[in-house]
């Protein structure tokens, strides 16, 4: 998996500069627009988070709810603030966006600093939520070497044992899809991985399916290929409407690296070499 230096140097480049081009919820996801590319990135990634609720189960009988892979806190503000689940749990590998979520989360949230791998639940969840962590579960050489599907595979081993009986799970995780021939477009590609997310890689969508059996059955799943296409257009338009900003706080190289990285993920959104697709999934619960 994705070293905890590889994930900051990701999302250690500052929480200010996230701020500059994230809604305001800081949601480093894929937004719901439903067709609507009018609608404002706010409000989509509300419906992003509204969705995913549905499909992990999240009721009014819900007490306690676990956010893996939380970022900066988007989805554990919704789980608190709007769904009012009186236990919220979440963690990252990043200690930016850690600090970022113990100073602006409720104080009945509880979140915590580490890999999935190295978590001890304080106790079973009724719900799981996992939104766009999985690219960072295998590197790309567990992807060339076959390893990828058993590292899958025991993460939702662990998810299982960490929840109730009967329990839902929503996951949303960027696919990967076709190869471009052009060598300009495999190089912003490799940019993309190697640069701004090293350690990093999406898996196929059927590698989801299968590495979840024996302990989830997927009950439903939906692409969301031409919304994370728009949620990425609209990053880079705001991060364009900042550069001077960026160029100057950052430096020019952080902007040229993100600008580029946008692009690509534009690109690769509209000619369908990525995609994005949410999961829901229910826990089987027989002897394993």
């Amino acid at each position: 998996m994705s070293t905890q230096t590889e994930v900051e140097s990701s999302y250690g480049v500052g929480n200010d500069f996230f701020k500059l081009w994230l809604d305001s919820t800081m949601s480093y996801t894929c937004a719901l627009f439903n067709g609507n590319r009018g609608m404002d990135l706010e409000s989509a990634q509300a419906a992003k988070h509204a969705r995913l609720s549905q499909m992990a189960g999240v009721g009014s009988h819900t007490e306690s709810i676990l956010d893996i892979g939380c970022g900066w806190g988007s989805d554990l503000n919704y789980q608190s603030k709007i769904n009012r689940i009186p236990e919220v749990y979440g963690f990252t590998l990043s200690p930016s966006q850690h600090q970022y979520c113990v100073e602006t989360l409720p104080p009945r949230t509880v979140v915590s600093c580490k890999s999935y791998v190295d978590y001890t639940p304080p106790k079973l969840f009724d719900s799981v939520i996992c939104i766009e962590a999985m690219e960072h579960f295998a590197t790309p050489d567990d992807h060339r070497s076959g390893r990828h599907i058993d590292i899958y595979r025991d993460f939702f081993r662990r998810v299982h044992s960490w929840t109730k009986p009967g329990t839902q799970f929503g996951l949303q995780a960027i696919t990967r899809c076709n190869v471009p021939r052009r060598k300009n477009d495999l190089d912003d590609l490799r940019h993309s991985t190697y640069t701004v997310f090293p350690g990093a890689v999406t898996p196929r969508a059927e590698d989801i399916i299968v590495a979840a059996n024996p302990y989830y059955e997927v009950m439903n799943m939906i692409s969301m290929r031409n919304d994370y296409e728009y949620t990425t257009a609209e990053w880079l338009r705001r991060l364009r409407a900042q550069e001077s900003t960026v160029r100057k706080s950052w430096g020019s190289q952080v902007f040229e690296d993100h600008d580029r990285y946008l692009s690509t993920c534009v690109k690769a959104f509209q000619l369908n070499w990525m995609s994005l697709h949410q999961y829901s999934l229910r826990r089987l619960d027989m002897n394993h």
